[in-house]
């Protein structure tokens, strides 16, 4: 078995390796033998989106877990969010597994594991991992005298499996949690349009923002497993943005499929940027004192609009590699607590451990009630810089600096940009893909130089 954790996890065509009713086993049994010496009843907890497989994988992962002679916690339909503050929160937790691909359509499936902590695992754990699944650990392999026995006390007896345990109250724990985390703020004014992408912030999204006393309109929070992501939510905010122009409403916010993402609308119908979200809940912290050590954390595919506007503001930049692991073990070294992706992915940590759509939404309304502004006030303080990006599809991730012709056409680019943009290639985490990203003064020749260097990546390795 080769390296199969991505940037985010195991993700890919769900029954199609490694996204197979095998790879939950395994997943299963090397996660239990992995955190099972943490607890003296440990138990694993497991969420899903809404799509038509995760039942499936749900079953793999529990036969897996139960056959280690560890417990299983499951918490059903459940944001991925959600899933790491159940699992922090449960004394008995030692780990938490999402069953969800995302962004990704509904044909796609895949795996994300939280420690206790509910914190996304470190590359050396998940290696740890790896290793577990390509041995295809058992029970009896934990017995004395087995590979992993000076690690890890066998269950006793061997052959009593775990208990499975269905967590029917675990959604309304997590939307007290939002509810708290938004210190009681008051939406009764507040005309909001939330799109849920019919996945797993379908019911949670509109009991919460109805709780806080807003006038919400919800779309596409029907999940029939097959209609997660179409069309809708975060990757596809147009429907989102027509009904907040013809309800007249304050905002917009539009989730991925499994909620750990936000894509917001202003009044007027503009869509904003990840990063434009960022920087109005980083200035808007920093009004409060409560923007600790004055600093923010994004990755290298940040908009220097928003590397300007934190300079303007005297707020301190890091930047991280591209995903909200990286973001946030980049957080962690600097002490900061605000952080995320142009994608929309955000972390507040002061409120939770992981990116958070639904919490990144709570917190651009709280700015908009502390600074007394519309939100298409609020995004005037950064300039956005255009941006193109292409995804070509690769038969293999062959490095880019054993491809001579990619490297050249990089560089000629990089030259005619200068010190006014750009460029951004890497293989994808999650797919097999190169993003091609430029960033430039003028939208016509970002999408100029993006497509020059797609061009020859095609030519060279393109599948």
């Amino acid at each position: 078995m080769s390296r199969i954790f991505g940037t985010d996890g195991i993700r890919g065509v769900a029954n199609q390796y490694p996204i197979t009713v095998e790879t939950g086993v395994k997943l299963g049994k090397a996660v239990a033998a992995c955190f099972m010496d943490q607890a003296k009843a440990p138990m694993i907890i497991i969420g899903r989106d809404s799509r038509i497989s995760g039942e499936m994988f749900e079953n793999a992962l529990v036969a897996g877990i139960c056959s280690m002679g560890a417990h299983v916690g499951l918490v059903g339909v459940l944001p991925t969010p959600g899933v790491a503050f159940v699992t922090s929160s449960i004394k008995e937790a030692v780990a938490g597994i999402v069953i969800s691909a995302s962004h990704n359509p509904h044909t796609d499936n895949g795996f994300k594991v939280f420690n206790a902590h509910g914190f996304k695992l470190t590359d050396e754990i998940e290696a740890d991992i790896e290793k577990r699944m390509l041995q295809d650990i058992s029970a009896d392999s934990l017995a004395p005298g087995g590979s992993d026995s000076k690690k890890i006390a066998p269950p006793e007896p061997l052959f009593e499996p775990g208990q499975i345990v269905k967590m029917d109250q675990a959604s309304d724990a997590y939307i007290d949690f939002l509810f708290h985390a938004a210190r009681r703020v008051s939406l009764e004014n507040i005309k909001l349009v939330i799109d849920c992408s019919n996945g797993a912030t379908s019911d949670i999204a509109p009991r919460l923002f109805s709780r806080l006393g807003a006038r919400v309109e919800t779309l596409s929070a029907a999940p029939d497993g097959k209609n997660i992501n179409d069309g809708c939510g975060s990757q596809n905010p147009e429907s989102l943005r027509r009904a907040v122009l013809e309800k007249k409403a304050d905002i917009g916010l539009a989730f991925d499929g499994d909620g750990d993402r936000v894509t917001a609308v202003d009044e007027t119908g503009n869509v904003l940027t990840g990063d434009q979200s960022i920087l109005i809940c980083a200035k808007d912290s920093l009004a409060n004192n409560e923007l600790k050590n004055n600093v923010v954390t994004t990755t290298t595919m940040s908009n220097i609009g928003l590397i300007k506007a934190l300079g303007e503001l005297g707020i301190a930049h890091v930047q991280s590699d591209v995903g909200d692991r990286h973001v946030l073990c980049e957080m962690q070294k600097s002490g900061g607590v605000i952080g995320g992706e142009d994608s929309g992915h955000i972390i507040f940590l002061n409120h939770h451990t992981t990116g958070d759509g639904i919490l990144a939404g709570l917190m651009l309304l709280k700015a908009m009630l502390n600074q007394s502004q519309p939100l298409s006030g609020l995004s005037r303080a950064m300039t956005v810089y255009p941006q193109s990006m292409i995804n070509v599809a690769v038969a293999e991730k062959t490095p880019i600096t054993d491809v001579p012709e990619i490297g050249a056409i990089i560089k000629k680019i990089e030259k005619k940009l200068g010190a006014n943009g750009r460029v951004l290639a890497r293989y994808s985490g999650t797919e097999p893909c190169m993003r091609i990203m430029t960033e430039g003064p003028s939208k016509e020749k970002t999408a100029q130089y993006c497509r020059e260097i797609a061009d020859v990546v095609q030519r060279e390795i393109g599948k």
